[in-house]
């Protein structure tokens, strides 16, 4: 296995008493879509700005590795940067912007114009190059600030909540984006709150609560160390009663979304016996078997660290 790209080393982040950040450890490797989850405050934006040195941590240690060097910082001409809150210049035209981006990045004029054009025809806006900043829509000025963070096809992009604002239809293209740059070879550090695209676009995800590490891996392992009680979707007849389901002794949770009854059962519950009363006592007309999403995994975790944090400060 090749070293980590990155390496974070006990980073500790203090703010006014404080801890955003406690004493913090991960590694990154090349060529990986990494994911940083939390709840708002956890400490996700603090870290991407200790990574890109818009701040510094108070103790621990930020180290990259690049050719055979490790150094505190990652070289800005290797390195791709979407900042959660956007900014962009929004009285000059797409391409001049563009242009500007690349030439801070170490392009020459000529290479970041050829590139800024291919990556306008990609992302559709080609027809859009002269016109300002405000007068696209928010999903394509979001569209225009991504293609600023990778027009110089950086060695490591470090994506902060890409995919808020837009639509479903923009968020599936800047999915498919993340795979394009992870196939070139570009290792992504990826921030956000869309748990199942960041289920389908993750190698690794590390889960943050109240600045600290509470579950991190892949996440088929995050799963399995987490929940392995059964799930069940029941498709239910349209003027089905599912207090059946509410006051059966197996069920733990139950969600219903319009005719489908996403049931959870307790850990050690039998599935076949669980199944033989409800199909006596409600109309089914479907039943298929659920894995648990990351956003399930997600809010437990969550809940069980608070749970304890609460018990521990009483």
């Amino acid at each position: 296995m090749s070293a980590p790209l990155l390496r974070v080393d006990g980073v500790t982040k203090t703010f006014v008493g404080r801890a955003a950040v406690e004493t913090l450890s991960f590694d990154v490797r090349p060529g990986e879509v990494f994911a940083l989850l939390g709840p708002n405050g956890a400490g996700k934006t603090t870290t991407v700005r200790m990574l890109v040195g818009i701040i510094q941590p108070d103790a621990g240690r930020i180290t990259f590795s690049v050719n055979g060097a490790t150094a505190p910082t990652m070289p800005p001409e290797l390195t791709g940067y979407l900042p959660e809150e956007r900014g962009l210049y929004r009285e000059i035209s797409v391409q001049r912007t563009l242009v500007y981006f690349g030439m801070l990045r170490g392009m020459d004029r000529r290479e970041a114009a050829a590139r800024a054009s291919e990556w306008l025809e990609t992302m559709g806006l080609s027809d859009r190059s002269a016109e300002r900043l405000d007068a696209l829509s928010k999903g394509n000025q979001q569209r225009v600030q991504l293609i600023a963070a990778v027009l110089h096809r950086p060695r490591l992009a470090i994506l902060d909540e890409p995919f808020t604002g837009l639509d479903p239809l923009s968020q599936e293209f800047f999915l498919e984006l993340v795979r394009e740059l992870k196939g070139a070879g570009t290792t992504i550090i990826l921030s956000a709150h869309q748990m199942d695209l960041v289920e389908r676009a993750a190698d690794r995800v590390l889960l943050l609560n109240r600045g600290r590490e509470i579950l991190s891996g892949s996440v088929r392992e995050m799963h399995e160390r987490l929940d392995a009680r059964p799930r069940l979707c029941l498709t239910l007849e349209a003027d089905a009663d599912d207090a059946v389901l509410e006051q059966d002794e197996d069920v733990q949770e139950l969600r219903r979304d319009g005719d489908d009854a996403h049931v959870t059962l307790r850990a050690r519950s039998s599935m076949p016996s669980f199944l033989a009363r409800v199909m006596g006592r409600l109309p089914v007309r479907s039943i298929a078997t659920e894995s648990p999403r990351l956003h399930d995994v997600f809010v437990r975790a969550v809940r069980e660290d608070d749970a304890r944090a609460a018990a521990e400060a009483s």
